[in-house]
């Protein structure tokens, strides 16, 4: 699990930051105070620190060009109300690698430190291939079989499979699906999501065998545990 600091003082904003996080798979450690982030900054046991830019003690970009200076390079990722161009300058000069204002998209904030993640190389997405029981799908060629047999996909289908095989163990809200796969974090249509599962469920599942992908009562779905897996 990558090591995540956020520096927050605004309790509400941390706890829902730290709850979000922690179920995407970062061990998150929370700062409510400049000072107290900057120290725990320092001892450089972190893969990417989240940091707010409007601080009490330390600023966040007191505490940028504070960890530059003692040459600690951990990328930061900078969270601020402020919307002026010259504010987001100075942050990024002083050693922020990466700024979001707030409000934020929850989706925009993870694909923004996974992006971070990889600059410093502490992260490799090199799964081309994912494979889950009878599943097979190879991204670079955007193809799917099933039990070796190819299956043709929609876009939307595509994407919402490839959701679900990232982590198969999982399980997928439909806010969280609807967020990842249209952008949207209502469903106009009531039901969008159930009739995309519907859909996949029909090309995938086999006569008289259990269902690929499981419904989890009153939390969302999941890829249903195989032999293989």
């Amino acid at each position: 699990m990558k090591q995540l600091l956020i520096v927050e003082d605004d309790t509400r904003v941390a706890r829902f930051l730290e709850r979000g996080l922690s179920a995407e798979g970062y061990t998150c450690t929370l700062a409510h105070h400049g000072t107290e982030g900057l120290e725990l900054a320092r001892r450089g046991a972190f893969d990417l620190i989240l940091l707010d830019r409007m601080l009490p003690g330390h600023d966040g970009v007191a505490i940028c060009r504070a960890l530059r200076k003692a040459q600690i390079d951990t990328p930061i990722l900078m969270l601020t109300a402020m919307d002026e161009v010259d504010d987001r300058v100075e942050g990024l000069r002083t050693g922020a690698d990466d700024y979001l204002g707030k409000p934020f998209d929850f989706e925009e904030l993870l694909a923004r430190l996974e992006a971070l993640a990889r600059r410093s190389g502490d992260y490799r997405d090199d799964n081309d291939l994912l494979v889950h029981g009878p599943l097979q799908l190879d991204i670079p060629a955007l193809a799917l079989t099933c039990r070796g047999q190819p299956v043709p996909l929609t876009t939307t289908e595509m994407a919402l499979i490839r959701l679900l095989m990232s982590q198969p163990k999982r399980v997928y809200s439909r806010e969280r699906i609807l967020n990842a796969v249209w952008g949207q974090t209502e469903d106009p249509m009531t039901n969008i999501v159930d009739v995309y599962i519907g859909r996949l469920r029909r090309k995938l599942d086999a006569k008289d065998e259990a269902s690929l992908i499981e419904t989890v009562r009153g939390a969302g779905y999941r890829l249903a545990r195989t032999d293989e897996n």
